[in-house]
């Protein structure tokens, strides 16, 4: 027989009453999204097991291969899958690509894509990952689009939060959201020009919570640390956390003069590809949830721990069943556990049932569909 999901087993009262995660932050009865976000999607080939990445004039084998939606898709399939309801402004191609990308995000992800597009003649963007050595290697193909993703919001929806790349300039959507009550969380990507201009941070006066790593967070404060860089970051606006890696998370909340940090969990990585987006996924969540800020670092360290043992990407982001079975097959201390005795109040009823719990991950292969 299954034995019981060994989070919900090692607190008290796993198996009590509990509404549906999502649910759980619909008590009001808010018809709007959740999360509300635009950006690139693109098609993510994720290359795993690589011994070394190939030198020019080679050819390397390997066994691990996955397909799934990638760039801003990361972050969309991480949050619908934690309850959250999610929609998302995005073009993609009207080609064998565009057509997966967008069967997988609507029917088997639930994201709402009324406000995305598939371009008729444009190739999707696609991206190759090599992983290896805990870390990824990406090769991009990404024809500028005829339409931005930003120009496919008119009018924006009614939103408790929206998640934002402040690579560009912050929409004027989302400056009215903002003004509408609604929360903003903002990330940023690798600078290729290096030349970190402060002006990226000038965007961060249209945010309320923003996400960089370490050597983003450094590189744009002009930090020696990531903890001053956090500290340099936190006077512009009200939280801020830095991401950093396999050490985990270190945040400032200037509203309620918090301070926390946590580990990131004992795991041995398969594949980092989309874990960011991931621990973002499940900030937004505990910020939803109304967590304290330790508790959010502590539960978007879990779900950005837990994609990373698996072909990552946007289909490694945990399910709600692979949180519940958190601590099988890691050594995880019985004291660990109870750190996250705040989440199973939100782990479904029926993931909570012996042999219930059930995870998707990415395929090697596009499959036919009718």
């Amino acid at each position: 027989m299954t034995s019981s999901p060994p989070l919900a087993h090692n607190l008290d009262d796993p198996c009590g009453e509990r509404e549906l995660a999502g649910e759980r932050l619909h008590a009001d009865g808010d018809p709007g999204l959740d999360v509300f976000l635009t950006g690139q999607v693109f098609m993510d080939m994720i290359f795993t097991g690589l011994p070394f990445l190939p030198p020019p004039g080679t050819e390397l084998m390997t066994k691990g291969l996955g397909s799934a939606p990638g760039g801003v898709a990361n972050i969309a399939v991480a949050m619908s899958r934690l309850g959250l309801r999610v929609g998302l402004a995005a073009a993609v191609g009207d080609d064998l690509f565009g057509a997966y990308l967008w069967r997988t995000l609507s029917e088997q992800e639930g994201v709402d894509l009324r406000w995305s597009r598939q371009l008729p003649g444009w190739p999707t963007p696609v991206t190759v990952s090599l992983a290896y050595d805990s870390d990824r290697s990406m090769i991009t193909y990404a024809p500028p689009p005829p339409l931005p993703a930003t120009g496919l919001v008119a009018t924006p929806p009614r939103t408790k939060t929206c998640f934002l790349d402040i690579d560009r300039p912050v929409p004027e959507w989302a400056i009215s959201l903002r003004k509408a009550g609604a929360t903003v969380f903002a990330d940023l990507g690798w600078d290729p020009t290096e030349t970190w201009s402060a002006e990226v941070l000038d965007r961060l006066e249209h945010v309320d919570v923003f996400l960089p790593n370490a050597v983003e967070a450094m590189a744009y404060t002009r930090s020696g640390t990531p903890e001053k860089a956090l500290e340099a970051l936190a006077e512009r606006l009200p939280v801020v956390v830095v991401k950093l890696g396999e050490r985990g998370a270190i945040a400032i909340d200037s509203t309620t003069g918090e301070r926390a940090s946590a580990a990131a969990l004992p795991v041995s990585a398969v594949d980092p590809t989309g874990a960011g987006d991931v621990f973002a996924a499940g900030f937004v969540f505990g910020t939803l949830a109304e967590w304290p800020l330790a508790q959010r670092l502590r539960f978007a360290n879990l779900c950005a721990g837990l994609s990373v043992r698996h072909l990552s990407g946007s289909l490694g982001a945990p399910c709600w069943g692979e949180i519940a079975a958190f601590g099988e097959g890691i050594e995880v201390p019985s004291e660990v556990l109870s750190d996250y005795s705040f989440v199973v109040p939100y782990i479904p009823q029926t993931e909570l049932e012996e042999g219930a719990y059930t995870v998707a991950r990415a395929q090697p292969t596009l499959r036919h569909t009718d």
